[in-house]
């Protein structure tokens, strides 16, 4: 369904958040772009908004069929908050159709206020990462949401640590989800498989193997592995070899 809605708490804003025309109007920082979307950073009443606006809804057969990039990022926010997964607050969303096909969409999401992303972290070879009650009070937090994700058969699909933000709490929050999905069956497994090594990626680099196999036992919500948890953790392991 086209159409777009600003949330109510937010009607005070309905001035440049109120219509997708309104929001393809704004000027602001812009962070990114790429051929299908772009985002901006604007400020209002001193808090910070970050505005994604698509301008196809995705590539291919995308355009026509399936679930557009811009409406499947939403509902997956929407959906983590509903799971209790931390995550942005979705201010306002929408889309519009061209015919038959879906056109140019749009989300604005509410900053996350003194936070950063994981793999920021990881980068600038951040103190805290040697800090072992500081890295345990992430992965505890971090094994919950993945298996709360899971447990409804629902995958992120570019779980990277770029896409986790952590704020001066230590607390985390899960992010930029379009192409999340729930699966099933062996498809399930290998995108559980998936997400699982995507956050191994970068930890093999930054954490112990004592730290990385107390996250999958967090994760798993075990003691000690079992002949499955040792298959899997291979299958993580070697997931993106020759990939790299």
């Amino acid at each position: 369904m086209a159409g777009w809605k600003l949330d109510s708490a937010y009607s005070s804003l309905a001035a440049e958040f109120g219509s997708l025309e309104a929001v393809f109007a704004l000027q602001g920082e812009r962070l990114t772009k790429d051929s299908i979307s772009e985002v901006i950073r604007v400020q209002r009443g001193g808090i910070n908004y970050y505005v994604k606006r698509y301008r196809v809804p995705g590539t291919g057969l995308r355009r026509y069929l399936g679930k557009p990039r811009v409406k499947a990022e939403w509902q997956n926010l929407k959906r983590f908050a509903q799971w209790g997964i931390p995550t942005a607050e979705v201010v306002a969303r929408g889309q519009e159709r061209q015919g038959l096909a879906y056109g140019r969409g749009a989300l604005i999401t509410r900053e996350l206020q003194r936070t950063e992303d994981l793999s920021a972290i990881a980068d600038h070879k951040d103190a805290r990462l040697n800090n072992r009650r500081w890295v345990r009070t992430i992965s505890q937090q971090l094994a919950s949401y993945t298996r709360r994700m899971h447990d409804h058969h629902f995958t992120h699909n570019d779980l990277k640590w770029r896409n986790l933000l952590v704020d001066n709490h230590a607390r985390v929050y899960f992010i930029d989800c379009p192409n999340g999905a729930f699966w099933w069956s062996f498809m399930l497994r290998y995108r559980i498989t998936k997400d699982l090594a995507c956050l191994d990626k970068v930890a093999k680099h930054h954490l112990s193997a004592t730290q990385r196999l107390r996250f999958y036992l967090e994760y798993r919500q075990r003691d000690r592995l079992n002949e499955a948890d040792k298959r899997r953790i291979r299958h993580i392991v070697h997931f993106f070899e020759g990939r790299e």
